[in-house]
């Protein structure tokens, strides 16, 4: 009994079933493959930041483009009156001094009059005696007329001789020639006196115009020597509330300076202050030094608080072009260039529509919020546009449309300005290259603008005249825009796009094209923060 029960729970142990090991060893497969697949993600995760880190970007942004020339002049006013001396003599008055103010017509000055005055009593003299000289031929005349009359009634009945009364005419002639000097004697003593009468006004010297006495180049007791010109004795500046700059602009810019454009300066004494102007007169009156050829530029400032004053050196920047709110990149980017194995990769800009030719559909929309259209322009803009993205489609999808040809439907040629490498790389040895192409760019250019203007002629015409003023303007900015590569940075390489370049202010430059904002691009190698 005792044995049947030992060997029972033997026999229950031996019929129980043994669990399968194949969900434990299940469970650590996956969880292997968990990890491996975690190590992955990290692995391919750190490579694409060091890819990413062998290049430093930058990203497109929206902004202002302010384009200025950039000049030194000097502050004058705008209309200064040298005041001299027409006359000598020793000054024997001073009555105004530097920073004077002054009225027209007021004494500043005087000169001793004495020897005026002296020359004034000779010639009065002068006058008494021609005047006496005067009755003396008076009486000459009159006694040589009683003569004649007496010998010519004598002639007439022969009681004396012909040749007498010859000799009596001729002494009439002669007092009547001496009246006649006497006559003239007078007059010419009168206007020698009448000069020095002139002289003695000219001792006393004026203000010839309201104004700021600014120099004073005389002092009491000294000589003035008027022989060959006219001392300067005082400078007056008519209204300082009024000033200007003369600048001096290159040749190289001188195009873009057209009157009216704003001017902003700065003076040593205010550094932290801005003044404005505007180009009142751009002067023909080229200057040459060293072969470097400038042109006048007048600035017209408006001093009224009076805290310029003339002299001061002025440093001006025109503006000669504002773009608001577009966008624009650092200037770094496009000076990018990648060596040939990262250009290879890179590779080329493609065509097409919509490609990195940045066909101009993507700027037409903002040329025309510009001009603020009606519904009926706005449909016939939207209308012209369409049609042009649909002939850009369809050449795009034709045999060779997008390859090596033109541009599509209308879209502008992939032109890169500028000397060095391109987005291909190569050397020197393309340069003939690229002027060649650059001598094509043009006709092509021109074509180009003939057929935008068919697509869009509908749609012109519907435009007031000041609104295809502006169309025409931007539509000729955008067809004869430079080109240039920028590398933007995708999953950790650069990829080449050709955008449209147009204002820069020496630091920012503005793109358009296939690029947004916010996108990155590169602006050089090497590890480095973005």
């Amino acid at each position: 009994m005792s044995a049947a029960q030992s060997s029972s729970p033997r026999s229950a142990s031996s019929l129980r079933p043994r669990k399968s090991p194949w969900p434990k060893r299940a469970a650590i497969a996956v969880a292997v493959l968990a990890l491996a697949g975690i190590g992955w993600h990290f692995y391919s995760q750190r490579n694409a930041e060091q890819a990413a880190s062998a290049y430093r970007t930058a990203k497109i942004e929206r902004g202002d483009i302010r384009v200025t020339i950039s000049a030194t002049g000097a502050l004058s006013a705008i209309s200064t009156v040298d005041v001299g001396s027409q006359i000598s003599g020793q000054m024997i008055e001073v009555l105004a001094d530097y920073n004077d103010r002054v009225t027209k017509g007021q004494v500043i000055a005087r000169i001793d009059p004495s020897t005026y005055e002296a020359q004034i009593n000779q010639g009065n003299a002068q006058v008494a005696n021609a005047r006496a000289s005067l009755a003396t031929a008076q009486a000459t005349l009159r006694n040589a007329e009683l003569d004649y009359q007496r010998k010519a009634s004598l002639s007439k009945d022969q009681l004396i001789a012909r040749s007498d009364v010859d000799l009596a005419r001729a002494a009439l002639d002669q007092a009547r020639a001496q009246l006649n000097g006497a006559k003239a004697q007078i007059e010419q003593q009168i206007a020698s006196t009448q000069t020095s009468r002139l002289n003695l006004q000219r001792t006393v010297i004026r203000a010839p115009v309201d104004g700021v006495v600014l120099t004073r180049s005389i002092e009491p007791g000294q000589t003035v020597a008027a022989s060959l010109q006219a001392p300067v004795l005082f400078q007056i500046a008519e209204d300082l509330s009024k000033m200007e700059i003369v600048l001096a602009i290159d040749e190289a810019d001188i195009g873009q300076v057209k009157s009216g454009q704003a001017v902003n300066f700065t003076v040593d004494s205010f550094p932290d202050r801005k003044f404005r102007g505007a180009v009142q007169q751009v002067r023909l009156s080229a200057t040459n030094t060293s072969n470097v050829i400038t042109y006048p530029v007048v600035v017209s400032v408006d001093n009224a608080d009076g805290v310029l004053l003339p002299g001061m050196t002025a440093n001006a920047e025109i503006e000669v072009s504002h773009r608001d709110d577009v966008l624009r990149v650092g200037n770094a980017a496009l000076r990018y260039k990648p060596d040939d194995d990262a250009a290879a990769a890179a590779g080329a800009p493609a065509g097409g529509p919509g490609g990195q030719r940045g066909g101009l559909g993507n700027d037409l929309p903002r040329v025309a919020e510009q001009l603020k259209l009606s519904p009926e322009q706005r449909a016939a803009f939207d209308a012209a546009l369409e049609q042009m993205k649909q002939r850009m489609a369809a050449r795009s999808v034709a045999p060779g449309g997008g390859a090596s040809g033109g541009p599509p439907g209308g879209g502008a040629p992939t032109i890169i300005m500028g000397g060095g490498r391109g987005p291909g790389g190569g050397g020197g040895g393309n340069n003939n290259r690229n002027r060649a192409a650059g001598a094509v760019s043009g006709a092509a250019r021109q074509r180009m603008l003939e057929r935008f203007n068919q697509q869009f002629g509908a749609f012109r015409d519907t435009l007031s005249d000041e609104q295809k003023k502006t169309w025409d303007s931007e539509v000729s900015a955008l067809v004869s825009a430079r080109r240039a590569p920028l590398y933007k940075l995708v999953g950790g390489k650069p990829e080449a796009v050709v955008v449209r370049v147009g204002a820069s202010d020496g630091s920012w430059t503005e793109v358009s094209g296939n690029i947004k904002e916010g996108a990155e691009v590169v602006v050089g190698t090497g590890r480095g923060a973005k």
